[in-house]
């Protein structure tokens, strides 16, 4: 896999750093960084990426804004948020707006090197623990009958979305539901492809947010 990284944050000496850590990653084909939003937009719209590591908090468009750009612009790029802090309400607000999870900016570079070619294969960036506390964040609807919110699924199928939900792994899923591992990588495949979702991270707020679980369920 050749990835091309696109770093977004208005701090020079971090951004630059970043970009000489991922640039030394053969995985990696291309690094740019760029200090805000707008220049995330625009490098985007004219070049294309693969993954872009998103500050939240900058002058002018920022991280949130420039996610919901950026996704519309190119739906199959990848968004990781790079923040100061912890899951938080601007973090919660980035993935929804369709970023695939966050990182904190004291990463490990091998981590963050790792994260990246993650989210370009489709997974998602963000720990069982800080799924599971995604929870906290998300704002429940009201419950609704399976048969209209996963009618598009099959019965296992609404099993797989409803343990994704929980934040469990896909290990802890296959021990819960009696399956193999693989089995449950292609359940899982086909509720994100069914569902229109870009990870599984999506699922957690997709269903708590149509009310098919309840926070605390």
């Amino acid at each position: 896999m050749s990835v091309r990284v696109l770093i977004v944050d208005d701090q020079e000496l971090f951004r630059e750093a970043i970009a000489l850590t991922l640039g030394r990653d053969p995985r990696i084909a291309s690094v740019v960084a760029v200090p805000g939003g707008a220049e995330a937009i625009e490098h985007v719209r004219a070049h294309g990426v693969d993954v872009v590591l998103m500050d939240i908090r900058m002058p002018g468009i920022d991280g949130i804004a420039a996610t919901r750009e950026v996704l519309r612009m190119r739906p199959g790029a990848r968004v990781i948020v790079l923040t100061t802090f912890d899951l938080d309400e601007y973090v919660y607000e980035a993935i929804r707006a369709g970023a695939s999870g966050f990182l904190t900016k004291d990463v490990a570079p091998a981590e963050l090197a790792d994260a990246v070619i993650a989210v370009a294969a489709g997974n998602s960036a963000m720990s069982e623990s800080a799924t599971r506390a995604l929870l906290g964040f998300v704002r429940g609807g009201a419950p609704i009958a399976a048969s209209e919110a996963l009618d598009v699924l099959s019965a296992r199928e609404q099993d797989i979305a409803r343990a994704l939900a929980t934040g469990a792994s896909n290990e802890q899923i296959a021990q819960r539901l009696f399956l193999s591992e693989n089995t449950v990588k292609t359940h899982v495949k086909a509720v994100l492809a069914k569902l229109g979702l870009p990870d599984r991270v999506h699922v957690v707020i997709w269903a708590y947010e149509n009310g098919v679980l309840r926070p605390g369920a």
